[in-house]
């Protein structure tokens, strides 16, 4: 699951999820039904979590597909849309996941020593991957989606309140790689130019120097 393990190391606030993910890849060959549990788990986790953060009450036991739908909801895809149609019908696959994990799990239901002999063997290398490799798609797209709406909701908020005066290192920093501007009698810091000519500019490379500096 290398794609999502790129995005948690970029946004490590999920860094929790590593351990479905171990979980899933360690158990893929020898107990398909664990890696099951946990890709469903995974699913669950990151649909909650998103709807946590948004504000979305789940109510009492909520299946995979309910979370997800609600979790592309409070995105803001309206039931309409083709990305909301697309979700749909992996929540639907990922609520087979959950019902296929009962099928071949030991722990279930009780099994004879037959089924569990051959359980594995019910789910073929090729649908196997395919199941991972849906939920794996569908988890880098919804943390993917969610933390750039956020980074662009904190920009937005950055832009309108960021006062000038109040990014004295920044200009500093900006006005001893630019210096000032002279224009006949009038002389302006390369700083303050920037902020009253282009303020989202000005933003985005105070952001860049700030992060720096952390």
């Amino acid at each position: 699951m290398n794609k999502l393990k790129t995005v948690i190391e970029e946004y490590r606030n999920w860094a929790g999820l590593s351990t479905y993910i171990d979980r899933i890849e360690t158990h893929i060959e020898i107990d398909f039904s664990h890696s099951l549990e946990n890709a469903k788990a995974l699913l669950e986790s990151v649909g909650k979590e998103i709807c946590d953060k948004n504000g979305v009450e789940l109510g009492i036991k909520p299946s995979v597909n309910s979370v997800l739908k609600k979790c592309f909801s409070s995105m803001g895809y309206a039931n309409g849309t083709l990305v909301n149609q697309v979700s749909s019908a992996l929540a639907t696959i990922a609520q087979q996941v959950g019902e296929l994990r009962n099928d071949i799990g030991l722990t279930s239901h009780g099994k004879s020593l037959e089924e569990i002999k051959q359980r594995n063997s019910k789910v073929d290398v090729i649908t196997r991957e395919f199941l991972i490799d849906t939920v794996e798609t569908v988890c880098v797209f919804i943390i993917r989606n969610y933390e750039s709406k956020k980074e662009k909701k904190a920009a937005e908020q950055l832009e309108d309140t960021l006062d000038y005066w109040e990014a004295d290192d920044f200009n500093e920093f900006w006005d001893d790689s630019f210096g000032e501007f002279k224009m006949g009698d009038y002389s302006y810091p390369a700083s303050e130019i920037l902020f009253n000519v282009d303020k989202q500019a000005y933003v985005n490379e105070y952001k860049a120097y700030t992060e720096t500096e952390e």
